[in-house]
């Protein structure tokens, strides 16, 4: 299965039965073990044979039909009882009452447990020895008993190891669900960003390619190198990890070497990027990045660019200011702008507003966003580096 494809309901995978072969074998073994015992072949009855056969052929379909195998087998248990013929075999009742426990509700096992109890009662009554009734009921029914405690532990042992299984798979559709919402998140930011400044420099250069040619070619340059940092951005996010598995593989960790995620450090940059786009855009940055885990730093930059973008796109003309707190065990990013006030006001969140809050959520953080009293806008995030990232 490719990751991301959708698991297939168990009702359409074909029935798999328990293999003939497996219950051939301890059929064979009761069948073969209580012949000498039992004197079948020295009695030279041909209805004593029978007897055996009836016993034990039903358990070769013990896994596939348990309840009518156990029916069966007490039929012919029954049989030998009116017959009076005692048989070493009847042990296949055992296996067929463990089957039924093991395979079937207890709506279906406690009768046959019931049943088996009361053939134990007529078997002792009829080949007990003289004062041995108590005995022989005692013995087997904790034989019984025994074959029913271990239908329950293999039926238990097999619900755990279900359960199991289905955690792992729950746990692989989650991962693909949340590399998918991480790739959207990336995608996001990566596209609306760098189409953002990328359709700014372009409108730029348009206006002055006349005027002032070399900054247009200098805008067609800017242009090239965000569309070349944004392919790898793509590349980097697109193949951040191995499928299945949520780790980097070789590949890409060779290339994350040399091309690493973006940082705090690369906050500058974006400003420049930015202010050519036009977008006058400050930035203070308060506390060392060195103590900032890569991720995180990776969060603090699209929570900028993100907000940035949407700068550019909504309020043209403002100016913006970043502000970066930074410490071992927090991390704060605002950004603020004086642009038009209430631009958002109808209330309809967009993608990127989303994302950011995915982002802050999961380092259990908090995120303000909304218009600033008297013109503008400010986003406001926090980090808590001290607890545990979540997916």
């Amino acid at each position: 299965m490719k990751r991301g494809d959708r698991p297939v309901a168990c009702a359409t995978e074909p029935i798999r039965w328990p293999s003939l072969a497996a219950d051939a074998l301890p059929a064979a073994v009761i069948f073969l073990v209580t012949l000498g015992p039992g004197q079948v072949l020295s009695r030279g009855e041909p209805g004593t044979l029978l007897l055996q056969v009836a016993l034990t052929a039903p358990l070769l379909w013990r896994r596939r039909a348990p309840l009518t195998v156990f029916c069966a087998v007490g039929a012919a248990a029954a049989i030998q009882w009116v017959a009076g013929v005692q048989l070493p075999a009847d042990v296949a009742l055992l296996v067929a009452l463990y089957t039924v426990t093991a395979h079937r509700p207890w709506r279906w096992a406690l009768p046959a447990a019931l049943a088996l109890e009361a053939g134990v009662v007529l078997a002792a009554a009829r080949w007990a020895p003289p004062g041995q009734f108590p005995f022989s009921v005692a013995a087997l029914t904790a034989m019984a008993a025994v074959a029913v405690t271990t239908g329950l532990w293999a039926r238990a042992r097999r619900a755990y190891v279900a359960s199991l299984e289905h955690d792992r798979e729950q746990r692989a559709r989650l991962a693909v669900a949340e590399e998918r919402a991480r790739m959207t998140r990336d995608m996001h930011d990566i596209v609306t960003h760098n189409l953002s400044v990328m359709v700014a420099l372009a409108d730029g250069a348009a206006h002055v390619r006349h005027r002032a040619p070399e900054r247009a070619a200098d805008a067609m340059e800017r242009i090239a190198g965000i569309g070349r940092q944004a392919l790898e951005d793509m590349r980097r996010s697109l193949g951040a990890g191995e499928p299945g598995t949520g780790e980097p593989g070789p590949a890409e960790q060779a290339d994350a070497s040399r091309h690493p995620a973006p940082g705090i450090d690369q906050l500058g940059p974006l400003a420049d990027r930015m202010r050519a786009a036009g977008l006058p855009t400050s930035l203070r940055v308060a506390g060392d990045p060195g103590t900032i885990p890569a991720a995180a730093q990776l969060t603090v930059y699209r929570l900028t660019q993100e907000a940035l973008t949407n700068t550019l796109r909504h309020a043209p003309g403002a100016t913006a200011e970043v502000r970066v707190r930074l410490t071992p065990r927090r991390a704060e990013v605002e950004i603020v702008d004086d642009g038009h006030p209430g631009r958002a006001a109808d209330g309809t969140p967009g993608r990127g507003l989303a994302g950011m809050r995915e982002r802050v959520a999961a380092y259990d953080g908090t995120l303000h966003a909304g218009p600033v009293p008297g013109g503008g806008w400010r986003v406001a995030a926090g980090l808590n580096l001290t607890g545990e990232r979540r997916p």
